[in-house]
């Protein structure tokens, strides 16, 4: 394994969800093989990238071919049954890797989801940058549980929120070991949402995107929290530029509908679509965190800030003319500030801001602690109580309805236990073969339905609730804290169920 000899002054990062679903997705070899390519000749060239969807170990070495001569490290992820779907690719060495499976993770019987059977959790890779102890960025890609309803009536919002909480549970031990860290993917949430704030409040990571755009959208323009901004309705220019829409847009083209779906393709005429088209439907999904790895007792160090961000693998597929993804890319650059000594002048800060730019050069030594405040991390950082009521509720809603579920599940299967006896005996007593036949049927299904649900009653959504009191605790003990209790609860002074 080579090491890096010297540590490097910027960082490219881009993350993406490729839309790789097996047999479910279209031109799926074609278009991943094009994000390949793509990659590749991104400019400026990425030096870390961040995979979802790429279901496919066909896919990943389509794309591993493609960029292995800028990106020779490179990580597939095995998790579920089906596969996680996520992949880290590095220009530097990886000296770590792991999969975490989210507690709370979908069901298996919303099969026609596939969230639960994919195991999706927290890809992580530990890669080494540079030759110092600390020259090291932990890594962490992940994808969180879809949105299948709106909020609030989303029957997966509590699992979406666990999700959240166990990521940044992930990001806090990661930047406590003084290590630069990114979180990338598909997070499935709007700005601000209460998955938004878990993180951002419970791990010392900012969103860089809100970092330079602070006055972007935070939801789509028929969105409630965004109505309620009273802003116009944005274009497809303004919500790549400005909201980084990465989902929805009217220039994806896997959002059209199947009529207009139909006009594209080999040998047709190119559609194009005016950036000042009205696009009331996009939304933000995806998204880099990062901290900055700066010590504030320490600054001669220096550390890392964001100096641009965009949304990118906006083209289209040359020869399919459809987008290369149902989503957009995010994209960021990391500027290390170096040590005082080094500094360029305020006057050629001031030029580089002017010209458009969030950082070009190393800070004047008053910008540097200034700058990296954007960061600081404040102990012990809390949400609003209410907050935490509001997960609370959350979770004894949840609670109730997995209960009912179990219930329900294993009566189903006692149930078939009676009618399967009552099967047999009636087989004793059949006027007709055919008429034994239905009953032995009869038998055999239902009593095989009501097993699969008595189990899934019994152990999947037994382990499920088991989750649900984990979660609860760590929410009680971080209201708690947030209260000024104590920090530890203990075991009795949580609910028993």
């Amino acid at each position: 394994m080579d090491l890096p000899v010297v540590a490097p002054a910027e960082i490219n990062v881009i993350t993406l969800n490729c839309w790789g679903l097996k047999y479910l997705a279209k031109f799926r070899n074609e278009r991943l093989a094009e994000i390949g390519k793509r990659i590749a000749a991104a400019d400026p060239q990425p030096h870390i990238v961040g995979l979802q969807e790429c279901w496919t170990q066909e896919d990943y070495k389509s794309i591993r071919k493609q960029t292995k001569h800028i990106l020779p490290y490179g990580k597939f992820y095995h998790s579920g049954i089906f596969g996680g779907g996520l992949a880290i690719l590095s220009k530097w060495p990886i000296e770590e890797s792991s999969m975490f499976r989210y507690p709370l993770n979908g069901r298996p019987t919303a099969f026609f989801r596939g969230d639960w059977f994919v195991g999706k959790g927290v890809a992580s890779a530990r890669i080494r940058f540079g030759p110092a102890l600390k020259d090291i960025v932990e890594v962490f890609t992940t994808h969180l549980h879809a949105p299948y309803e709106s909020e609030p009536n989303d029957s997966y919002i509590c699992h979406r929120t666990a999700q959240a909480w166990e990521i940044a549970k992930l990001i806090r031990g990661a930047t406590e070991r003084g290590h630069l860290v990114l979180a990338l993917g598909d997070f499935n949430m709007i700005p601000l949402s209460l998955a938004h704030r878990l993180i951002s409040t419970h791990s010392p990571v900012r969103d860089v995107w809100l970092l330079l755009h602070p006055d972007s959208s935070i939801g789509a323009s028929h969105d409630a929290v965004e109505k309620a901004r009273r802003r116009p309705i944005p274009t497809a220019d303004y919500n790549t530029v400005e909201n980084g829409a990465t989902c929805d847009s009217v220039l994806n083209t896997w959002r059209w509908n199947k009529g207009q779906q139909k006009l594209l393709g080999r040998n047709r005429p190119a559609i194009e679509v005016p950036g000042d088209t009205i696009d009331p439907k996009a939304k933000r999904l995806d998204y880099i965190f990062a901290n900055t790895a700066f010590d504030f007792a320490n600054p001669e160090r220096g550390g890392w800030l964001v100096k641009t961000a965009k949304v990118g693998f906006l083209s289209r597929h040359p020869e399919l003319q459809c987008s290369l993804s149902d989503h957009f890319s995010v994209e960021t650059t990391l500027m290390h500030s170096e040590s005082v000594e080094g500094e360029k002048s305020r006057q050629q800060e001031e030029s580089a801001l002017k010209a458009g730019a969030y950082l070009s050069s190393s800070p004047t030594p008053s910008e540097l602690q200034t700058l990296h405040s954007q960061f600081r991390y404040t102990t012990p950082p809390y949400l609003p109580l209410q907050t935490y009521d509001e997960i609370l509720a959350m979770i004894a809603k949840y609670r109730l309805r997995e209960k009912r579920q179990r219930r329900l599940r294993l009566g189903h299967f006692v149930a078939w236990v009676f009618v399967s006896i009552g099967c047999l005996v009636a087989v004793w007593f059949s006027p007709r073969n055919f008429v034994a036949f239905i009953l032995m049927l009869v038998s055999t299904l239902g009593l095989s339905a009501g097993v699969i649900d008595g189990l899934i009653g019994g152990l999947f959504v037994g382990s499920e609730i088991r989750a649900l009191k984990e979660f609860e605790w760590e929410i009680s003990n971080a209201r708690a804290a947030a209260c000024g209790e104590s920090h530890v609860l203990q075991e009795e002074g949580i609910k028993d169920w």
